[in-house]
Parts: C-alpha cells; structure tokens; sequence
C-alpha cells in the first residue's frame, strides 16, 4: 500500500495505456457529448478535426480508467481528489489510436487540519501513439498517512 510518505517529489509513473474504439467514441458522445463532429464522420470532415475525433470529456474518462486500473498493481491509501487544475486538451484523440498516460509528482503536502491525511499534485500527460502529447492536466490528491503501528 502506498502511503502519503511514499510519495516522491520528481517521481515519475506510466499508469498505461487505452486503445480508442471507434464504438466506444460513438456510444460517449451520444451519451455526453453529442456534437456532430464526435458523431459523424461527414460533419468531422467539415472542421478542423477532419474526421471523427473523441470528445476532450471522454479522453478524460479514458485517462481516469488507465490511472485506477493502475491501482490493482500498486494499491494506494487514496481518499479521491477535489480536483484538478489547468486541464488542456492539445490535440484530438481519434478512434485507433493508443493513448499512454503518466504522471510526475510535482508537490506534496501534509494536511495541517487532519493529521491523518495529506495531499499531493500529479502533472499528468497523455500521449498518443506516436508519443504527441494530446491531454495535461495537474491533479490533487487526497491520501492517507501511514497508521502508527
């Protein structure tokens, strides 16, 4: 289990990867994001995307399912996050490719309120196939200290 004092400023993660289906890109978009460029190849082709592109919102949720599943090899002490800072989508994600994510921990702080508890802040990049980076953002971590024994 990792524990607030586990945490390294600099440290690096690869969290994973997530292949994009077209299906999948589909079913989102018309559940949670129905433009017609996330919809519809023609309407795509009519803007800057040039073809059916993934809503930012789903490459987001793709990013969080990479980021949990993670967890089943390296279990944290995570209590969730209250958010997320300077969230940008760099460029469009399209059914097909493979989409890494990773992390750097950039600051790490112990609550002065809750002693048990302690936070820190992950940059998180997302990279496509040919390593462009599509999605960063910094998160805000919530996790538990390490119990006296």
């Amino acid at each position: 289990m990792i524990y607030f004092e586990d945490v390294e400023v600099g440290a690096e993660t690869e969290f994973g990867r997530y292949d994009v289906t077209r299906d999948e890109v589909l079913d989102f978009a018309r559940k949670y994001d129905p433009q017609p460029f996330h919809l519809s190849d023609e309407a795509a082709a009519q803007t800057h995307f040039g073809r059916l592109a993934a809503s930012g919102w789903h490459t987001a949720a793709m990013t969080m399912a990479v980021i949990v599943r993670s967890f089943e090899k390296r279990p944290q002490a995570g209590l969730g996050s209250p958010g997320v800072d300077e969230l940008r989508w760099l460029k469009p994600v399209f059914p097909g490719d493979t989409i890494t994510v990773r992390g750097r921990i950039v600051e790490k702080t112990p609550s002065r309120s809750k002693p048990e508890i302690g936070t820190f802040r992950t940059e998180t990049i997302v990279t496509n196939q040919d390593d462009v980076p599509v999605m960063r953002f910094t998160s805000i971590v919530l996790i538990r200290r390490r119990p006296a024994d």
